[in-house]
């Protein structure tokens, strides 16, 4: 499953909190892009700790030797 742009999607709530003409709408809109941001950086957290322990095992793994 592949995961969600959230940057994308913190982009398009900034532009339609820019677009809304209500306060509470702005401010709706204003508060999910600032959730999907945080997604988005947990996401890069993710992906970076994934990525250092697969580098860890690759260095660690031993090649098998053949019989």
């Amino acid at each position: 499953m592949a995961n969600p742009d959230y940057r994308a999607l913190a982009d398009k709530a900034h532009a339609e909190a820019d677009a809304a003409l209500l306060d509470n709408v702005r401010d709706r809109c204003l508060r999910s892009a600032a959730a999907f941001t945080a997604m988005a950086q947990r996401q890069d957290l993710g992906d970076r700790n994934r990525a250092r322990r697969e580098a860890e095992l690759a260095a660690t793994a031993t090649p098998e030797t053949p019989a």
